[in-house]
């Protein structure tokens, strides 16, 4: 590795697995002093590298979030990785499916973003990291109702931070994905009334004919975290393999 990190601090939501978890690795290998935060403690713990520490934490609990901003001080990368993605049409989304969603895919990084922007700017910047998705925000896909929302909110709250505080070295961005493999996908397969057909349904919709890798994604992750990405603030980047053509 390059060590094209080296001397930044990062803190991450979601790391226990998927693309938080690679987004761990990827940072720490690249010099990066990780913390990892997940809800799940024992997904933590399978996270084994020199560079990286752990701290168990709910981004919906905003006494939590807060207390782990005054202990861990500044840093300069945040990436918001936390969400969840429910499956149905407005009509199948109940008003408690709605504010499970709105809170963990965007008030999450409300209130993350709110504890550690300050002691960003106290120290001259930083590089904020969000999820969104190709999903919705970027193209309609059925069944994508609450979670289409969400995401799209995710590009205007990115574009307003960044709006906000690009006179004082925040630099915010987010990424929109297509379909990663990730144990959350693959539990959304799973739970499928036909698995086989459903994992067909998910790479027939990929132009480039297969799923992404969370190595496919890592890569952008740290481009937007490291120095190289000094004039890039407020873009929605596409790393998707073709969907939104």
């Amino acid at each position: 590795m390059t060590q094209r990190l080296a001397g930044k601090t990062a803190f991450l939501t979601a790391a226990g697995q998927g693309m938080g978890r690679a987004a761990a690795l990827a940072f720490a290998q690249e010099g990066a002093q990780v913390w990892a935060t997940d809800i799940n403690a024992e997904a933590l713990a399978t996270l084994d590298h020199p560079g990286i520490r752990t701290r168990v934490l709910d981004v919906r609990n905003s006494a939590e979030v807060a207390l782990a901003a005054a202990d861990i001080g500044p840093v300069n990368v945040l990436f918001n990785c936390a969400g969840f993605v429910h499956n149905g049409s407005i009509l199948q989304c109940s008003e408690d499916d709605w504010d499970f969603s709105v809170d963990l895919n965007l008030s999450s990084m409300f209130r993350v973003t709110r504890a550690f922007l300050p002691g960003m700017l106290e120290h001259g910047g930083g590089a904020i990291i969000n999820m969104a998705s190709m999903a919705s925000s970027l193209k309609g896909f059925p069944n994508r109702f609450v979670y289409g929302t969400t995401k799209a909110g995710v590009i205007g709250f990115t574009k307003a931070v960044a709006a906000d505080f690009v006179k004082q070295g925040i630099r915010c961005n987010c990424i929109c994905p297509g379909t990663v493999d990730t144990p959350s996908l693959r539990g959304r397969i799973a739970s499928a009334a036909d698995p086989v057909q459903a994992e067909k349904d998910f790479i027939a919709r990929q132009p480039m004919g297969r799923l992404a890798t969370v190595d496919d994604i890592s890569p952008l992750l740290v481009y937007l975290a490291s120095d190289e990405s000094k004039f890039v603030t407020g873009a929605a980047l596409s790393v998707d393999g073709g969907v939104t053509i």
